[in-house]
């Protein structure tokens, strides 16, 4: 993996550049992503993911709740693709992930009929449009080489109506509380990269994606122009961590006209 000097951050300033240093950045955490995740999140990990879990569709009887076709982008490791499986037992699974070392480790864990792993890119998603009731993504928006694009496709895949959740590292719109997040996640993200990787920079990348992505009420004006319209928000440790979902509208009908 490439050695990134202190304050590079030529790899986010084009689409191209950050899918890259993504692919090699990924490959090469993949191992100890399972470990680092619970070590930068304190163990809160999987309980922001059961949140997420939580917040899907899930109280009627209708297809979409009983039956979804659900797609997990970034699924990484594959945490909350099973956690999908586990919570529709009779609706499919696709976890899609740009990191073949990621879903090598994906597949030794799945022991899901209804769940299946694919190489695939959040900007190009191998599935016909309106085809999907559920998307999910944790730590997707921000691995995004390019927000618009991947927000395009995740609305045209989704059936009207459609819900989609996602779980990110959230960016405050108040230019104290952006910086202060961002030191502390440089700090903590570099302890890990120098203990687990002897780079400070591997993990130090959370706070410099961040700082490149919208803010709360930014990213909000992005999904509404996409076609979303939002459902639901959660935030974890002081605004650090945002869980946000949301349905892709539904269009009206075209009224008709009087003669």
């Amino acid at each position: 993996m490439p050695r990134l000097p202190s304050g590079q951050n030529d790899f986010l300033l084009t689409a191209a550049a950050k899918r890259e240093y993504n692919e090699l950045l990924f490959a090469e955490v993949a191992r100890r992503y399972d470990l680092v995740t619970k070590a930068l999140s304190l163990g809160r990990d999987q309980a922001w993911k059961r949140a997420l879990i939580a917040s899907l569709p899930g109280g009627d009887a209708s297809p979409a709740c009983i039956t979804p076709a659900c797609v997990d982008l970034a699924c990484g490791t594959g945490d909350v693709t099973f956690a999908l499986a586990q919570r529709y037992p009779q609706g499919t699974v696709c976890g899609v992930d740009l990191t073949p070392e990621m879903l090598a480790i994906a597949r030794t864990r799945n022991h899901f009929p209804n769940v299946r792993l694919e190489l695939g890119d959040m900007h190009q998603l191998p599935f016909d449009s309106a085809s999907v009731d559920i998307v999910t993504g944790s730590y997707a928006l921000r691995n995004a080489p390019a927000l618009t694009v991947a927000l395009q496709e995740i609305h045209r895949v989704l059936r009207p109506g459609g819900t989609a959740a996602f779980l990110d590292f959230s960016k405050s719109p108040h230019w104290l509380w952006q910086r202060l997040t961002y030191f502390v996640l440089f700090i903590w993200g570099g302890f890990w990269g120098l203990v687990l990787h002897c780079q400070p920079a591997v993990y130090a990348y959370i706070a410099k994606s961040l700082w490149h992505f919208p803010d709360r009420v930014a990213l909000r004006h992005e999904l509404s122009h996409a076609g979303f319209t939002l459902v639901s928000s959660q935030q974890f440790y002081c605004g650090t961590l945002e869980l946000i979902t949301v349905t892709k509208q539904v269009a009206e009908p075209e009224s008709a006209s009087v003669v």
